[in-house]
């Protein structure tokens, strides 16, 4: 697993949410939970019914997110199709 990638923003953004912002605001649920080391989006995993955290990589070209679920310290570049990490835990 790579450290880190030519995407990686040089800090790291504070959580927006602390579940899916989609999903809060339409009532939705999800399963896992990905903060963007962009903008600080928290968007729901694909194994979500809405896949809220690859939505808003293809509507903001922001490559990389991390785990967001407590202890997990992964994170994942889209645009290279990557894992990352290991990184601080987001919460």
């Amino acid at each position: 697993m790579a450290r880190s990638c030519p995407h990686l923003p040089p800090e790291h953004p504070a959580p927006r949410a602390d579940g899916c912002e989609e999903c809060l605001a339409a009532g939705g649920r999800w399963v896992h939970l990905r903060l963007c080391l962009s903008c600080g989006h928290v968007g729901c995993c694909d194994s979500s019914p809405g896949k809220h955290a690859t939505g808003h990589y293809h509507a903001s070209g922001h490559p990389v997110i991390q785990s967001f679920e407590p202890g997990e310290t992964w994170g994942w570049c889209y645009a290279d199709s990557a894992m990352l990490g290991p990184f601080p835990p987001a919460r």
